[in-house]
């Protein structure tokens, strides 16, 4: 048996170098796909976080979720943590007034304030805050909330929060959470 003997010229010279051509072309066009992924899921990562406004002098206060992020958070659910029970706002219309004055029934004679519900679904915006509980120009009741709501929460209040990006991923954010915690 004879040992063959490849022949080079110039047209297999060419056509491996197209190939070798082709295979690197394939390993740019997988890492830039890849670069891509991660830029888009940084691209519309959710931040949020609880936020109180406190103003004195004005008798304002606010509590609202802030996202500081580059893309929307969509809540999922939320739960209060109060003597050792848990209560999932939605069992009280997703206000959570409602579930404060459950709560502390004093709270139920706040006359001067808004509301917003925190359902599940609602989408907030990157960059944007939304206020659930606000009381302005009401030196009573921004007294009466400020005690009441101080004494609750020195008593064990507690609260989760679950949201997710549009891409499926879930957070959660806690009162003692420096931020938002990945799930799943």
């Amino acid at each position: 048996m004879g040992k063959t003997k490849i022949q080079w010229n110039s047209e297999r010279i060419l056509s491996l170098t197209a190939m070798g051509m082709s295979f690197l072309t394939l390993i740019i066009f997988i890492y830039q796909t890849n670069l891509m992924s991660k830029q888009n899921y940084l691209s519309i990562l959710p931040y949020v976080q609880l936020s109180t406004y406190d103003d004195p002098k004005t008798h304002s206060y606010q509590l609202s979720l802030k996202n500081h992020g580059v893309g929307p958070a969509i809540l999922e659910s939320v739960t209060i943590l109060y003597k050792g029970q848990e209560y999932n706002l939605k069992d009280y219309n997703n206000e959570l007034h409602r579930l404060l004055i459950k709560l502390d029934p004093a709270l139920d004679s706040l006359e001067h304030f808004a509301y917003s519900t925190l359902d599940r679904g609602n989408a907030i915006p990157a960059n944007t805050s939304y206020p659930f509980i606000s009381i302005e120009n009401s030196p009573e009741d921004y007294k009466l909330l400020l005690q009441r709501f101080g004494a609750l929460q020195q008593n064990g209040l507690r609260y989760e929060i679950v949201y997710r990006s549009i891409q499926e991923e879930r957070w959660i954010i806690h009162e003692s959470s420096v931020g938002p915690e990945k799930l799943d």
